[in-house]
């Protein structure tokens, strides 16, 4: 029978799929519907350049149309451009009081603009513009899929971990019950301490459940971050350890903040975007010249007793006066550019605030690594002296409760730690913007 359990067991655990931490963030770039969103919006973007571009190319039209009347001015003028125009249709009566006549044109034309007072330069530089932060905005994205793949992937790893100190401690509760029971039996002990030993094994006994539930959780979450259906087994491979690493100086990473972070560039982005708006509100007080082209042709019947013609125009359009909305416009687009500036300064103030908090948290919890590993040996220390001096008759159980209970204690801090240091690395790449796929706060 315990050969038939550890071979399920093995069975389990080998159908899982192993998922290292760099694994899941990979798997989480390419499944998160995050990404796909951001993607779907550059390439959209893209789509609004090549829009802008067509500003400068002709526009060429095609009509058909159909019309029959008797007005007099009509006939007169559809007989002139059918070719079908005699001098019968001179006399005072028809040409007064024509006859029904049918017309078929179709028209060609093209529109082709000269100078357009910049419009079309503007459109091209403000769609480049929302391109490139419509990219800073996927890059934020995947930074902080990143971001959100860690944590939860160290909030599982360190479910798992307490989960195991809770069944160690209630192994260790067991014990003593059954060291206790045994002194009680050789009337070396009262029932009191049966008891408190039986209500202290409770108490694992739940924190142990309420672990099996906090890592069912973990799991799910994980799986949300990366994209894939909640119930998707994983044998999570990182180990929880201690990450050696030094946090750079804080003017190389504000330095970073200001030159790679997505925010700080959508904020310079969004300074330059506001700009070309307002170029764009002065070009409309400039004139725009513009040729027109356009073929004709009209006939009686569709296909023939018809003629054609065509014309060429060039044209110069100069807006002098609209009732004070171009002004009222450019006035706009200025107010505009000063919010745009002073977003961008109050970004590289927040940004700046944000990554050193994030040292700080990296620097004290390496800290509380070092604190917590040196209580873990003196708390196991005096959890091994107390129990011995318990067997012996020379100490009460109430210090030896107290003894398991502070190397619970101890673990679940210490895994904290680590877990606290992990995600702190990580955020200080995030907040740096320099997180990727490939950074060392991934290993």
């Amino acid at each position: 029978m315990p050969k038939l359990i550890l071979f399920l067991v093995a069975a389990s655990l080998w159908a899982q799929d192993a998922l290292s931490l760099r694994d899941a963030v990979r798997l989480a770039l390419r499944e998160n519907p995050s990404i796909a969103a951001t993607a779907a919006d550059t390439h959209a973007s893209e789509k609004r350049i090549l829009q802008a571009r067509s500003g400068a190319l002709p526009k060429v039209n095609y009509s058909e149309s159909f019309t029959r009347s008797d007005n007099p001015v009509f006939v007169f003028g559809s007989l002139l451009t059918q070719h079908q125009f005699s001098e019968q249709n001179f006399n005072l009566s028809p040409l007064n009081r024509p006859d029904f006549l049918n017309d078929f044109q179709s028209l060609v034309t093209v529109d082709q603009p000269l100078y357009d007072a910049g419009q079309t330069r503007h459109a091209v530089r403000s769609a480049q513009l929302s391109h490139d932060m419509s990219g800073e905005e996927k890059r934020r994205a995947q930074m902080e899929t990143i971001a959100n793949v860690t944590r939860a992937y160290y909030d599982a790893i360190l479910a798992a971990e307490t989960l195991k100190t809770a069944e160690q401690a209630v192994r260790s509760a067991e014990s003593d019950l059954r060291r206790a029971e045994s002194i009680h039996e050789a009337g070396m002990s009262t029932d009191a301490d049966v008891l408190s030993i039986r209500v202290h094994m409770a108490a694992v006994q739940e924190q142990r459940i309420q672990r099996s539930a906090d890592l069912d959780v973990a799991r799910a979450a994980l799986n949300d971050a990366m994209g894939l259906a909640l119930d998707t087994p994983h044998s999570l491979t990182s180990a929880l350890e201690p990450l050696k690493i030094q946090a750079p100086d804080l003017a190389t990473l504000e330095h970073d903040v200001t030159a790679q972070r997505p925010e700080a560039r959508e904020a310079r982005l969004a300074v330059a975007l506001a700009q070309t708006q307002a170029d764009t509100a002065r070009g409309s007080l400039k004139p725009t010249v513009g040729f027109h082209a356009a073929f004709e042709a009209d006939r009686q019947r569709f296909v023939d007793r018809g003629g054609a013609n065509w014309l060429a125009s060039v044209s110069m359009r100069w807006n002098l006066f609209d009732g004070f909305a171009d002004k009222d416009r450019i006035a706009e687009s200025e107010d505009w550019l000063e919010r745009a500036k002073a977003n961008e300064r109050r970004a590289g103030s927040a940004l700046s605030l944000q990554v050193r908090r994030a040292k700080a948290d990296l620097e004290s919890a390496g800290e509380r690594i070092e604190v917590a590993r040196a209580a873990v040996d003196e708390a196991e220390e005096s959890l091994r002296i107390t129990r011995n001096r318990y067997e012996a008759g020379m100490s009460n159980v109430t210090e030896l409760l107290r003894s398991e209970t502070a190397v619970l204690e101890i673990h679940t801090r210490y895994l904290s730690a680590i877990h606290d240091q992990r995600v702190a690395a990580t955020m200080l790449e995030l907040t740096a913007g320099r997180l990727t796929p490939d950074s060392e706060v991934l290993n």
